[in-house]
């Protein structure tokens, strides 16, 4: 197969007419799900979950196995003996420090190349990829396709190397282009981007983590927090087939980008409605705790707990705000008692025991995990 030629951007052939309907229900949805986040006094905090599952999800759809639950219990210091579940679980991690390394930078500049570059080395960081030109574009040929199959064999052959430099430079510029509509724009830009695949590894995830930058910097969402990869995981074969048709099929744009505004359009209104679940429990937990305890320190530890649903006990020592280590047992002990807590694993010499909040975990992962 001869590397793939991508079209100049801007896209020509679309027809927009059909694409209205679809084009008005994605950004009424992306709308009501900014009003929801925007509701939520301290997302960093009460959305953490989310994110890690984003990178869960995103991961998965690469190949890994690892859960958010496992995740979870490897922030709590519990690492797997399965060292390709352990590998699985690094992949992750360095997916969600990515997703919050952009956050930062777009405080201070726009999306650019060289941010680009960073968050490719960020994500390849001592895991599987990490000698694959690490935050770098590729200098040699690539190819998708299924294990131990030949570049003649190939499912897609992306364009030469010495095409990749000037593509990412048009691909960049296009990014911030003013087009009639931002949404479709992403779908182009997300597709684009999955065409030159500019990196040796990586350029799957690193594809999905461009979606919820470029919202936050069009003025779609006020901050860069949107998670696309559970309805792609859902619908993988759809999704690879319509990118792989790109270019090959007459139509297949306008195709390609009634499916990415059906899964933004589904995806907002799920994550409204789980970002509201999540406010919810919170309130819940809130008047249940401070009841309990009547403690200046109830909504602290809640915040706390949030952020991390499962724990070790000694972690809540050295956080800003809490109280001392007696009083913070004696606030678990109650929390424990109440059956709002669960214990992981008992306490053993200088090992603390681990704490899960269990309603927490199970609405983040959609099964009951505890």
């Amino acid at each position: 197969m001869k590397p793939f030629v991508p079209q100049p951007l801007p896209i020509q052939d679309i027809e927009w007419e059909p694409l209205i309907p679809l084009l008005g229900a994605a950004n009424r949805s992306l709308a009501r799900y900014d009003g929801a986040l925007y509701g939520v006094p301290n997302p960093d905090v009460l959305l953490s979950p989310l994110t890690t599952q984003e990178a869960v999800l995103s991961s998965k759809i690469e190949g890994t196995a690892a859960t958010l639950t496992d995740v979870l219990r490897f922030d709590a210091g519990e690492a797997p003996e399965e060292e390709a579940r352990q590998i699985d679980i690094f992949e992750i991690v360095n997916y969600r420090r990515a997703l919050r390394q952009a956050e930062r930078e777009l405080k201070g500049r726009p999306f650019n190349l060289n941010l680009l570059l960073s968050l490719h080395a960020t994500l390849l960081d001592s895991v599987r990829g990490t000698n694959k030109n690490r935050g770098r574009f590729r200098t040699t040929q690539n190819y998708i396709g299924r294990p131990g199959r030949t570049i003649q064999q190939a499912d897609f052959v992306p364009p030469a190397p010495q095409v990749v430099p000037q593509a990412m430079s048009e691909w960049e510029k296009y990014y911030h282009a003013e087009r009639p509509d931002a949404l479709a724009q992403l779908a182009v830009v997300h597709a684009q981007f999955e065409i030159i695949h500019p990196f040796d590894d990586g350029n799957g995830r690193l594809g999905r983590i461009l979606i919820p930058l470029f919202l936050h910097e069009k003025g779609l969402l006020h901050r860069p927090m949107f998670y696309l990869s559970g309805y792609l995981e859902e619908h993988r074969e759809e999704y690879v087939m319509h990118l792989r048709a790109l270019g090959r099929e007459d139509g297949a744009w306008n195709r390609w980008i009634a499916f990415f505004l059906r899964a933004l359009d589904e995806q907002a209104r799920a994550n409204a409605a789980k970002a509201r679940e999540i406010m919810d429990l919170y309130e819940q937990l809130k008047v249940q705790i401070i009841g309990l305890t009547h403690s200046q320190f109830a909504i602290p530890l809640l915040d706390a707990i949030f952020e991390k649903p499962v724990f070790q006990s000694t972690s809540l020592h050295k956080r800003p705000g809490m109280p001392s280590a007696p009083m913070i047992t004696n606030l678990l002990g109650r929390l424990k008692q109440a059956g709002i807590l669960k214990m992981r694993s008992k306490g053993s010499g200088r090992r603390a025991q681990v704490l899960v909040l269990p309603s927490l975990v199970n609405l983040c992962e959609g099964r009951n995990a505890f």
